[in-house]
């Protein structure tokens, strides 16, 4: 761990992850590690582990790598030398990364897996909302004869919105989108739109 200078993070879980391993393994971070988030969320969120306002903290605007502000950041600390930690499932296009020249690495610090369903276990939901690509697999997995009807699925992103797609499924919330932002304005912009028509 002594050999990164810098963190870049994607998710609040890359953030449980991280600093667990660490504690697990008995590494301090040194208080001059300089902190990556992609959006200011996930940059508060670590306040959980460390004294905000003692540590140099960057962050993007809309969560995603390439974020035009975040990217601004990196550049200016080019010189670092960065570890981003992720999940054997990432989406992040690291590409951009890659084009600035950056000494970066790659860490597969976690995995997603699915919770399967008990076979007694009811499935009497109105909505599904998914976040990744994984939770549609999951539902797939674990029921193969699912038919939709009358059950509202939404979701967060878009390769989340291409999975539901490729399944088959309808897609009825997305998000972000330029009226909904954030996944609880989208399905709060659908009941509103929906309890008109009942």
């Amino acid at each position: 761990m002594s050999e990164f200078t810098a963190i870049i993070f994607t998710a609040r879980t890359a953030i449980d992850h991280f600093f667990q391993l660490c504690q697990e393994m008995r590494v301090a971070i040194p208080d001059t590690m300089k902190y990556f988030c992609t959006s200011e969320a996930i940059a508060l969120y670590l306040q959980k582990y460390i004294v905000y306002r003692k540590r140099k903290i960057f962050a993007g605007e809309t969560g995603k790598l390439d974020d035009a502000a975040l990217m601004a950041y990196i550049n200016k600390h080019s010189k670092e030398k960065f570890l981003l930690p992720v999940s054997d499932v990432h989406k992040d296009n690291l590409s951009i990364i890659e084009k600035i020249g950056i000494d970066y690495t790659k860490a597969v610090m976690y995995r997603t897996v699915s919770n399967d369903f008990g076979p007694d276990e009811a499935f009497d939901y109105d909505m599904l909302i998914f976040f990744s690509p994984a939770g549609v697999d999951s539902l797939m997995k674990n029921f193969p004869e699912f038919q939709q009807g009358d059950i509202v699925i939404g979701c967060l992103g878009s390769t989340t919105a291409a999975a539901i797609k490729n399944a088959g499924l309808r897609l009825d919330i997305e998000a972000p989108s330029p009226e909904a932002p954030s996944m609880t304005a989208a399905i709060s912009l659908y009941l509103d739109k929906h309890a008109d028509k009942e």
